[in-house]
């Protein structure tokens, strides 16, 4: 068992360094070969590491970033899976590529993809797991919500001794039976009145009490089924908040201005869900000892990651590239852009791949309706389902005059230098992203590694 287990290490950590540094790729082939050599490795790699795991439909990806960054602040090194490769062999190529460093305490943050914390779990026991949120994704691989849920669920009863902190203004998070410690997070904005009764927008999700199955209301709604609910029929309700937001000071597409606690914090980057983000990572900080002053310092420090709100510049133009894949995380998204007070160009890629789900229905349950379309000047829909894309805008109310079709990624950067706005936003699926990435860095546009 020795013997194999060093070998997967050393062959796994060859691998990534050839990979890494020759081809600029490495985020999971080594795992995936590590593993078939020695098929309890991860459970090695991580045996003397604080494991911090993060799951959830929406936000990740950010979380995890937001989290890391947060925890070096006091600690040091921090190891992590920040390409976003988040099944078993992503994982365990995080631990073969960290190359350590001054830390007082090993830990290990890692984002884990819903459907693999089960199998995740097997091979490690987390301190914490921090839930997101669930939302409709990608229904042909997860099905429903409360799919979802099930599968998340089995994943932590391999680990009841870790600590959950969850997003309390999601009732789905309240809804089972488990033995873990619990620890919730959520939205007390000063304006919210307790004796407000709201009902959230039609054909939302996740509004069904977890008691008696009738409709949640709310006091508060913050965004979809997010918010300050309560049953009407029985004593099903929100949970007791430890860590909170309790003012949005001010939102731009670029910012993000909100009060925790007695303290403001800023980050250099926009939308409301990136508030519910900065809030998951504030509550698992604190819970590791860190100060509000180095909370707030890593916040400033925050990055603009991979496809989530990405700064791209490229000839006279700032483009922001970001990730959509589903109705409610695109919605938060157009919420986001208006807020822009700036004249922009939109770009929106719509693939339908096995990564991004193979069913694009979702783009009509989404409100395209809401964008201020005064601010937009041109828009270019491209991605392999441009023709699905091109005729939602063109139902949402776009003039096809300042609609334009490029279906390759070459047709698409060929095109941004004529727009006629300096400012760009990119909405684009996952592997319209990846491809977009790409040719961007043959093109010496981006750095590969960006």
């Amino acid at each position: 068992m020795f013997i194999k287990t060093n070998l997967a290490k050393f062959l796994g950590k060859v691998s990534y360094l050839v990979l890494h540094n020759i081809f600029n790729g490495g985020t999971s082939f080594p795992g995936k070969l590590a593993v078939k050599i020695d098929h309890n490795i991860l459970e090695e790699l991580a045996s003397d590491y604080e494991v911090i795991l993060v799951t959830g439909t929406n936000g990740k990806t950010m979380t995890t970033s937001i989290i890391t960054e947060a925890l070096k602040e006091k600690y040091g090194d921090v190891l992590t899976n920040p390409s976003g490769s988040n099944m078993l062999q992503g994982i365990i190529t995080a631990f073969l590529a960290h190359r350590k460093k001054h830390s007082q305490r090993k830990i290990a943050v890692l984002e884990v993809d819903e459907a693999y914390l089960k199998i995740i779990t097997t091979y490690l026991k987390p301190k914490v797991v921090v839930l997101t949120n669930i939302f409709r994704d990608q229904m042909d691989r997860y099905g429903e919500i409360y799919t979802t849920y099930e599968k998340i669920i089995t994943g932590i009863k391999n680990c009841p001794d870790a600590t959950i902190v969850a997003n309390g203004d999601a009732s789905i998070f309240s809804s089972d039976d488990l033995t873990n410690q619990k620890i919730f997070y959520g939205f007390d904005l000063n304006n919210s009145d307790q004796k407000t009764d709201l009902l959230a927008p039609v054909n939302t999700d996740g509004v069904l009490c977890a008691k008696c199955h009738n409709i949640l209301h709310y006091h508060e709604i913050v965004y979809a089924n997010l918010g300050n609910y309560f049953c009407p029929k029985c004593n099903f309700h929100r949970p007791k908040l430890k860590y909170t937001v309790n003012e949005i000071v001010k939102q731009t597409p670029k910012s993000l201005t909100f009060k925790m606690g007695t303290k403001v914090y800023q980050m250099a980057i926009g939308g409301t869900y990136n508030i519910y983000n900065a809030l998951a990572a504030y509550s698992v900080a604190k819970e590791f000892g860190l100060s509000d002053d180095e909370i707030a310092r890593s916040f400033s420090k925050n990055k603009r990651i991979f496809g989530r709100q990405e700064l791209i510049n490229y000839s006279d133009k700032e483009i922001i590239l970001i990730l959509v894949k589903n109705p409610v995380g695109l919605d938060s998204v157009l919420n986001m852009l208006n807020t822009e007070n700036d004249d922009y160009s939109l770009i929106t890629l719509l693939n339908a791949n096995h990564a991004d789900g193979i069913d694009t229905s979702w783009i009509w349950d989404s409100n395209y309706e809401s964008l201020h379309k005064e601010n937009i000047k041109h828009i270019l829909v491209g991605g392999s389902r441009h023709q699905d894309m091109h005729l939602r805008l063109k139902v949402a109310g776009f003039d096809p005059k300042i609609m334009e079709t490029t279906p390759t990624d070459d047709e698409l950067i060929d095109a941004i230098p004529n727009l006629p706005c300096k400012k760009i936003y990119i909405l684009s699926t996952y592997t319209a992203m990846l491809s977009l990435r790409k040719k961007m860095a043959e093109r010496k546009i981006i750095n590969v590694n960006m």
